[in-house]
């Protein structure tokens, strides 16, 4: 399959329309513009050859760009625009080529006879599993626009709290990476200038403190390479670790429980899992359904591992409110919030509450965190300063103590 751009004249609205189309040949690709309700005006085979693959793109799709694309697509659904016409206008208004290109590939799908959801699943790295559920959903209920609003929500404030999230993780990182570029520079730079000092003063020692700086200063400058290079194996074989089993069990352990990260990262995977779980129940996804695919979003085994436990209960008959009830990796909050959900009938209310309310609790946990993870950064900083400045100033304070006995 070929990609071919071209230009056309849009009756709807009076204008010229751009944009990509993949088909077989150019008589194919006139014949698909023209079923899109065009008129084509000139069609030209793309100068980077054949059919356009997201596997061409490094760059991924950003949730803004996503965003956009699910917003204006409902907007035009709902303007009563064909679902062909309105994918033509959204991709050709879009400044991201990764979301061009596979907004032609979902087009050529949907002409070729599938559904868009069925088309969407084609493109899971950029379209997720509760994404082509609501979609779907949407599709059934004859409710695509409403279901790609909530979609264009439930993103936007997923993103959200992500970036407040990776905002309390920047400022100790920047701190770390100062504090070893300093300590390096001490190390490296100051100290061997106090080797050189002591070398021309007969019998005079180092400090032990001093020594052991000295030494890991010879080791660094010798042999910096290995130093580049164990550093570079580490990360890679440790990377490699995390995204195992094993790995990944540990790290997504150490993310809901070690200090001060642990709460934050609870709250986190509370609000993720009420607002998912909010957005696919309002659009009419069964409850089992609704849980299998929550547990793929929240990102975590521990949690996906609890859910499906619950969806086993929930299978043999219990309210999901029981199914989670007194389980570690649930704060008690969710099955309270649910238990009400169910015995008033207003789940979905309940849910939207809930992811409401831990949204807030993360925003008040990033500000907290932050609050407290300043002064132990600068405690810390302080002791790595006073070691490296004792092991410099001690044998200076030695010599003049020397000179001033004799």
């Amino acid at each position: 399959m070929l990609t071919y751009k071209y230009t056309a004249h849009d009756p709807a609205t009076g204008q010229k329309v751009k944009s990509e189309v993949q088909a077989d040949d150019e008589m194919t690709a006139a014949r698909l513009i023209s079923k899109a309700g065009f008129l084509p005006l000139d069609i030209k085979a793309s100068s980077s050859g054949s059919s356009i693959g997201a596997g061409r793109f490094k760059k991924k799709v950003s949730t803004k760009d996503r965003v956009l694309f699910s917003r204006q697509l409902s907007t035009l659904i709902n303007a009563g625009l064909p679902l062909v016409q309105s994918l033509y206008s959204v991709i050709d208004q879009a400044s991201s080529k990764p979301l061009k290109a596979i907004g032609g590939m979902v087009i050529a799908d949907i002409e070729a006879g599938i559904t868009l959801s069925e088309a969407l699943t084609k493109h899971p790295k950029v379209f997720n599993q509760v994404y082509v559920s609501l979609v779907q959903a949407g599709e059934t209920s004859g409710t695509l626009d409403k279901a790609l609003e909530r979609l264009a929500l439930q993103q936007e404030k997923d993103a959200e709290i992500v970036r407040k999230v990776r905002g309390a993780l920047i400022y100790p990182v920047i701190v770390l990476v100062v504090m070893i570029g300093v300590l390096s520079f001490m190390i490296v730079k100051v100290l061997p200038q106090v080797e050189v000092l002591y070398d021309g003063i007969k019998g005079a020692k180092l400090p032990i403190l001093t020594v052991v700086l000295l030494a890991i200063s010879h080791a660094i400058t010798k042999y910096w390479w290995a130093v580049i290079l164990s550093v570079g194996l580490i990360g890679f074989f440790t990377g490699r670790w995390a995204r195992g089993v094993v790995g990944k069990r540990v790290f997504d352990g150490l993310k809901m429980h070690a200090w001060p990260f642990g709460p934050l990262f609870m709250k986190l995977y509370m609000a993720r899992f009420a607002r998912t779980a909010t957005t696919l129940v309002s659009s009419g996804v069964p409850l089992i359904k609704v849980l299998e695919i929550t547990s793929n979003a929240i990102n975590n085994v521990h949690i996906a591992s609890s859910l499906a436990k619950a969806i086993e209960k929930v299978r043999g008959g219990n309210p999901l409110s029981e199914a989670i009830a007194n389980d570690k990796n649930f704060l008690p909050l969710v099955s309270s919030m649910l238990k009400i959900g169910e015995q008033s009938g207003a789940i979905e209310k309940m849910l939207e509450k809930t992811a409401e309310y831990y949204e807030k609790e993360v925003d008040d946990q990033v500000k907290t965190i932050s609050t407290i993870i300043e002064p132990v950064l600068m405690v810390v900083l302080g002791i790595v300063a006073f070691i490296v400045v004792a092991a410099v100033l001690l044998p200076i304070y030695n010599l003049a103590g020397k000179s001033i006995i004799r």
